[in-house]
């Protein structure tokens, strides 16, 4: 046995684990200018939700395509962006199944670097996503009905929610062995949490055991908070009341997940 492996770990001071994380943070962003398939759909499954929803949902639940765009829009774009955190746990699962974490293992680099630089590297993923949402939507009608500063702080809101559920996606990529497992998991989990909600058309005309699950669920408070903040409905909640539930969700959610995604990277990565 060398010398070299009888030699403890050298401890890194924050400040460095920081920089090797923001360094693996633009690695991240590397990979998705260089992954034309992923960077195509990505671009490709607002602008699709949009699409679809809009024309073969809008006559028979709004009475008309461009009304029902200006309800919907809100819906879509978070739909849109919590589906895109699937991507960190597909990547994470891709990079440990084809040895790249064994590398960083070797490296003189924190340990949890790789797993923050993944997950920050993907909120390019997510301000993709909004920017391609609300564009194609202002293309086919619609229409920001609030100031600059609360459209903007929608954006902030819906990006900062991701971050969180990415934590959740991460786990999944750190259990799940293969990405096509992540995906179908993904998807399985997260499949309720998104249609069992309000995006797409209003809780009231829901049966009433399906509106005990809406008017708990997180993707809820997220979606009535994007309308408050982008295009208020009459009637709607408060948007400071929404926003802070929705806040509180992320909170809870990051809090859930994120210690439970770096044991399970711990767990994987492990020699």
């Amino acid at each position: 046995m060398s010398v070299m492996s009888l030699a403890p770990a050298r401890r890194l001071r924050p400040v460095t684990a920081v920089r090797n994380s923001l360094t693996l943070t633009w690695r991240s962003v590397l990979k998705l200018r260089t992954n034309p398939e992923d960077l195509f759909g990505l671009l490709l499954q607002p602008i699709m939700y949009l699409v679809l929803f809009t024309y073969v949902f809008g006559g028979s639940i709004a009475g008309g395509p461009h009304k029902y765009l200006q309800f919907s829009l809100p819906g879509i774009l978070v739909l849109s962006v919590v589906f895109a955190t699937l991507g960190t746990g597909m990547m994470l699962s891709q990079d440990v199944a084809t040895g790249v974490f064994d590398r960083f293992r070797a490296l003189p680099i924190a340990r949890w670097a790789p797993l923050a630089g993944a997950i920050l590297g993907d909120m390019v993923r997510y301000v993709i996503s909004v920017a391609v949402t609300l564009g194609f939507g202002f293309v086919l009608g619609f229409r920001i009905q609030t100031s600059p500063f609360d459209a903007a702080m929608g954006c902030l809101l819906v990006i900062l929610f991701a971050v969180a559920m990415c934590w959740f996606s991460a786990m999944v990529g750190m259990l799940v062995k293969s990405a096509q497992g992540v995906q179908l998991w993904g998807f399985l989990l997260m499949f309720p949490l998104v249609f069992g909600s309000d995006i797409l058309t209003q809780e009231a005309k829901m049966p009433g055991w399906l509106q005990a699950f809406v008017n708990v669920n997180p993707v809820t408070y997220l979606t009535e908070a994007e309308r408050a903040l982008l295009a208020p409905v009459p009637g709607g909640p408060a948007a400071a009341t929404v926003v802070v539930r929705s806040l509180l969700w992320a909170l809870g959610i990051f809090v859930v997940f994120a210690p439970l995604a770096v044991a399970a990277y711990r767990r994987r990565t492990a020699q």
